[in-house]
């Protein structure tokens, strides 16, 4: 007589079984889960949950999202853990996740969760919805609209995490000419809503942010006695709901990147006369003090990436600066680690239609460090709802 699935799991060590699940993708555990009520208490283990994170880590991967022509597309590809080989241009093949069949402004990453939204128009409304979305499961969930029509002129919309409470919190932020009115949300907490947020400057949110040990980063304008650009830095903590602000003039256009559990900010400024790439790189080391460490980086073009297409793409938790481009339907990954001053160039393909060929129609985002949770899989609020048709196979 067959045995049953869960009769063999008894036959073997429960340190063991959690360790051959731990290895498995989420998604392969979220049917698991299904199985049996014995299976379903093991795998919603506190224990379990923080184990398959640890493993997730040692498993990370690459975020790509294709954008243009009223739709855009992600896919992932594993992150290389030691890029440094013989070769010195490698190709690897991307994984599609979904395809969204209407014009969107990407946010950004947060937590593992994709954030952004789309103009919702028909003849009774116009309104800003906005959309939390998990590339891992293809659940998500739109949340309530915003219907003030002068804020679609000019805003931005952030993602932030609280490790604590384990809490996410969308922050919206309009241009101050079309009203002070800034909003933030806190997901699954009931029936969701808006509520009034004060800043106590008057700033131009601008679309380059970053989430990091529960505190949200992004850089704004404030346009003060008549001086462009009077950049800042604003630091929102997402569980205390409070604004501070840093100078960052020198940091104008930088991306604002996680270096090894501080904020920083790589610029990359190209010369043609001698085919170099500089990256001019900022640490912050002291927030209360605003001290700043300093740091620049020379790359050569080689005979696969032309480095003056390049953008920063991000930094890994090892410290490697990674750098991206997207050309002839691929995207071109650089790894670049500073202190060996050493680089791998890496194809990414598997991008589907030729249209994409079409650079100036589309755009490519990478994200780096994307990782597989459970914590975030398990969010009840962040399901397949039906109110929003927009997923393709």
């Amino acid at each position: 007589m067959m045995k049953r699935r869960e009769d063999i799991l008894d036959s073997i060590p429960l340190d063991l079984s959690l360790e051959i699940f731990s290895r498995l993708p989420s998604k392969s555990i979220a049917r698991f889960r299904s199985v049996s009520k014995q299976w379903g208490s093991m795998l919603h283990r506190q224990y379990f949950t923080e184990l398959f994170l640890t493993r997730s880590w040692a498993r990370q991967r690459l975020l790509i999202t294709l954008e243009g022509n009223g739709e855009f597309r992600v896919f992932s590809s594993p992150q290389l853990q030691h890029p440094y080989g013989k070769s010195s241009f490698v190709v690897v093949s991307a994984d599609f996740h979904v395809k969204f069949s209407l014009p969107a402004k990407t946010c950004g990453l947060t937590s593992g969760l994709i954030c952004f939204s789309y103009n919702s128009i028909n003849k009774v409304e116009n309104a800003l919805v906005p959309v939390i979305f998990n590339p891992t499961t293809r659940k998500y969930v739109s949340l309530p609209k915003l219907t003030n029509s002068s804020w679609y002129k000019a805003f931005n919309i952030f993602l932030g995490f609280d490790p604590i409470d384990k809490q996410f919190k969308v922050l919206f932020m309009p241009y101050p000419e079309f009203g002070n009115e800034n909003r933030i949300l806190t997901l699954g907490t009931g029936e969701m809503s808006w509520r009034k947020v004060q800043c106590p400057l008057s700033l131009y949110p601008l679309n380059k942010w970053i989430c990091i040990n529960g505190v949200l980063y992004y850089l704004a304008d404030r346009m003060s006695d008549g001086k462009w650009p009077s950049l800042m830095i604003v630091c929102f903590d997402v569980r205390s709901e409070k604004f501070k602000f840093i100078e960052a003039e020198e940091c104008f256009y930088a991306t604002l990147i996680n270096y090894k559990g501080k904020l920083g900010g790589i610029r990359e400024i190209y010369d043609n006369d001698s085919n170099t790439l500089e990256l001019r790189m900022w640490v912050l080391e002291d927030v209360e003090k605003q001290e700043w460490s300093k740091y620049v980086y020379t790359l050569q073009d080689d005979e696969f990436v032309d480095l003056s297409f390049v953008t920063v793409a991000g930094v890994t938790e090892t410290g490697e600066i990674v750098l991206s481009m997207y050309k002839s339907n691929l995207v071109y990954v650089i790894y670049f680690n500073p202190e060996r001053s050493t680089h791998q160039s890496i194809g990414i393909q598997g991008f589907g239609d030729s249209d994409y060929n079409d650079v100036n129609r589309h755009t490519a985002s990478v994200f780096v460090d994307y990782v597989e949770d459970l914590n975030v899989n398990d969010l009840k609020y962040i399901k397949s709802s039906q109110d929003l048709n927009i997923f393709e196979e």
